[in-house]
């Protein structure tokens, strides 16, 4: 897959916030070189989230964020800025944007805030440089330095916070003023946010078989393979490994067909109990919901969750959540084949109800557990605000393929993938 092609979740996350008419969208266009928004002198301009794909070397593939002015007013005013700090949960590097000859407001302030007790890397823009003179840029710089020396002294010595420090740079999107340095001070983040994490080519040698077990049926896409499945393919051959594809039906066949066992057998979970069945006992098995589970760093949290079905009385609420949307087919696996599985498991009827996208309760109180999907198309933090969220409010969760592989009796089989790890925690 190219730096091109490369999904929005698996992209660093920059998103720009600032108050209205502070320049912001003006230095995304500078940043990107492209009109990604709409520019002008009035006020609110940007009235929703405006993300483009691009790359922006040593970060590679990123998308950028430009979002609503967060002094917006008004009840449409008020939703803008809860869709702004949703951005947040998907903000891997932050950029505040702040007109030099207004400084920083209390607004802004209380964004860096949230942003530093995240520990998301940011830099702080002074836009409209090129109206400035020296005085007032030396009024910017001192009041950039004494935010951060008192954000600092309000923390621990063992505190971790980006407020320590606060990077600014003067910018002009009219005379290109900082434009490169900003981009050369958000490349400095790379060593923090863009991690090289392994699906699997950690757990089998250089040279190994793989099969990769891929249904397709009504609820497959057309034309293509979902998202683990092709992020898994690709992973092997980088790695040099022999990667075998094949529908349920023709497992049996595949695995006869070898003259030595694969080192491992990956599944889409909705097989797993068929697949099962077929795979040799001494042959290592597992999904590709478990393997994105542990590559997102969740493992542990929703193995815990999937001994909560267990728990379910009748009646119970039960949410089932999806980071995507699609056309619901007639044999949909979120909101037709999971609740009739968990209500055979369990004995009983159950209430289900069901969000999909950027929908999820920030109160989960009222749920007895939630089944989430593998996540694969949302950005790592914003699936681990998720798990946040349900701890917050005691309320267990699982994902599909853990959940359905519990419920197969297969759970355990299917972590010992990870032999020093087998209870699914992750070192």
């Amino acid at each position: 897959m190219s730096l091109q092609e490369t999904v929005s979740a698996e992209r660093v996350h920059i998103a720009w916030f600032g108050l209205r008419n502070a320049g912001k969208s003006s230095l995304v266009n500078a940043v990107t070189g492209q009109d990604v928004s709409i520019v002008s002198e009035v006020r609110g301009t940007t009235t929703d989230p405006v993300r483009k794909a691009m790359e922006l070397l040593p970060l590679g593939p990123v998308v950028i964020i430009d979002t609503p002015g967060l002094d917006d007013e008004g009840e449409l005013g008020r939703l803008r800025v809860e869709r702004t700090n949703r951005i947040l949960a998907q903000t891997d590097i932050a950029v505040l944007a702040v007109d030099t000859s207004v400084g920083l407001t209390e607004l802004d302030r209380e964004i860096l805030a949230e942003i530093a007790s995240r520990n998301i890397p940011f830099a702080v823009a002074y836009t409209k440089a090129d109206l400035s003179g020296a005085e007032e840029r030396g009024r910017r710089a001192a009041e950039a330095e004494a935010f951060a020396a008192a954000g600092a002294a309000q923390q621990t010595d063992n505190a971790e916070s980006e407020i320590r420090r606060t990077p600014y740079i003067f910018t002009s999107a009219v005379t290109g003023e900082g434009i490169h340095e900003l981009k050369e001070l958000l490349g400095s983040f790379a060593p923090r946010v863009a991690k090289e994490k392994r699906i699997l080519t950690d757990l089998v040698a250089p040279g190994s078989t793989v099969i990769l077990v891929t249904p397709i049926d009504s609820s497959a896409p057309k034309g293509r393979l979902i998202l683990p499945q092709q992020l898994t393919l690709r992973e092997l051959l980088d790695a040099h490994c022999t990667a075998i594809v094949c529908q349920p039906e023709e497992l049996a066949d595949t695995l006869a067909s070898l003259r030595t066992p694969p080192a491992l057998v990956v599944t889409d979970s909705q097989a797993f109990a068929k697949v099962n069945a077929v795979v040799p006992a001494d042959v290592k098995l597992t999904s590709f919901s478990i393997l994105f589970a542990r590559y997102k760093g969740n493992l542990k949290t929703l193995v815990d969750g999937a001994m909560a079905i267990d728990r379910l009385d009748e009646g119970d609420r039960v949410l089932i959540s999806e980071g995507c949307t699609h056309h619901r087919q007639c044999e949909d696996i979120g909101t037709v084949k999971l609740p009739a599985w968990i209500e055979r498991h369990v004995g009983f009827r159950l209430q289900f109800e069901f969000t999909s996208g950027g929908d999820f309760p920030s109160d989960l109180s009222g749920y007895r557990m939630v089944i989430h999907c593998g996540g694969c198309m949302l950005p790592e933090r914003e699936m681990q605000r998720r798990l946040d969220v349900a701890s917050a409010a005691g309320v267990p969760i699982v994902n599909y393929g853990i959940a359905i592989a519990h419920m197969n009796g297969i759970l355990a089989r299917s972590l010992s993938v990870f032999s020093e790890n087998a209870d699914g925690a992750e070192a």
